[in-house]
């Protein structure tokens, strides 16, 4: 029996409880009797708890009665978590995590519960996107990587925003009992795609300045207009007649990220769009992109998203054939 233990709180994010619990839940269909999962979850008391969106969940035991031997402990996110300090009894129980679990880790924002329980120093995490940066400064020794679906670092697990949460507990599940049972769970559960842990999390539009008439924001538009021209820190000052040195340092004040790595992005996932809708050849595909070579996008995407361009494509394709087999089925 594998032991899952699950950390609440006031103002939880109720999809972070409940996508995890419903991925090991559906696990145990197809697992034998010895491997299965049993998820609890903990709180300071048994009182309900009133999540986000004013669902409320009643934890199974409390932080005095849970003292460890679990296989894996998870702290769920919420939306408070950045802003205020999270419950010094939770920070207390959370911070014995290693020793309480085989894997530790947060979904969404409770990393920022690892952080004040002293679990993230000089270690790979992410969290949901909107709220790296400031994981980031709160947590300066942390090495945070916004642009991740899922991060582990040894014993230590992290996931992005939310749902992501899902994709954190299949890799968990993928890890013990193989690919395939991992993805017939995630059919089941009809998830999009089984992301792997380094897929970008988010897209460079979302990162767009607010500002559409800023210099930096006409650089942007540029940039996504222009997707597989060469682009160069002198030509993109010159698209709004300033320097160099000065879009450099404006841009990361007011975007968050280089130049260039605005332009790797944007072009991954210009990428990622043709890889999913259309047939073209990978070569077209580098080249419309930026790329240059399909050796080159190759390159780029086995670093940033852990899978070749070509994989990528399959899990869209694969999912396709599925969904035309389940329409028959039903028809």
């Amino acid at each position: 029996m594998q032991t899952v233990a699950i950390a609440l709180h006031d103002g939880v994010q109720a999809l972070d409880v409940a996508g995890p619990v419903d991925v090991f839940n559906e696990a145990n269909n197809y697992v034998s009797p010895e491997d299965r999962y049993e998820t609890v979850l903990v709180a300071a008391h048994r009182e309900p708890l009133r999540a986000s969106n004013h669902m409320q969940l009643v934890a199974d035991r409390t932080f005095a009665d849970a003292e460890g031997g679990f296989d894996i402990l998870l702290v769920a996110g919420g939306p408070a978590l950045p802003h205020t300090g999270p419950d010094p009894a939770l920070v207390d129980w959370v911070r014995a995590a290693p020793s309480r679990a085989a894997l530790y880790g947060a979904i969404c924002t409770g990393a920022f519960v690892l952080g004040h329980a002293g679990l993230l120093d000089e270690r790979r995490v992410t969290t949901h996107w909107q709220h790296a940066q400031a994981l980031a400064a709160r947590f300066p020794k942390a090495i945070v990587e916004p642009d991740a679906i899922y991060v582990q670092d040894g014993r230590l697990f992290t996931s992005a925003g939310v749902t992501a949460g899902i994709d954190l507990a299949l890799a968990l599940v993928r890890q013990r009992h193989g690919a395939q049972l991992a993805l017939t769970v995630a059919k089941r559960l009809v998830v999009v795609a089984q992301r792997q842990g380094g897929q970008s999390q988010f897209s460079p539009y979302l990162t767009v300045s607010a500002d559409t008439d800023s210099p930096v924001a006409r650089v942007q538009s540029h940039i996504m207009a222009n997707i597989k021209a060469r682009h160069t820190l002198e030509s993109l000052a010159a698209q709004v007649g300033m320097s160099a040195r000065n879009l450099a340092r404006y841009f990361v004040q007011e975007a968050g990220v280089t130049p260039h790595e605005f332009i790797q992005r944007a072009r991954i996932d210009a990428a990622r769009m043709m890889l999913e809708g259309s047939n073209r050849p990978l070569k077209t595909i580098a080249y419309e992109c930026g790329f240059g070579t399909a050796d080159r996008m190759r390159l780029v995407f086995t670093d940033r998203l852990g899978v070749t361009p070509a994989q990528y494509r399959a899990s869209f394709l694969q999912q396709g054939q599925d969904s035309v087999q389940n329409e028959a089925s039903l028809s």
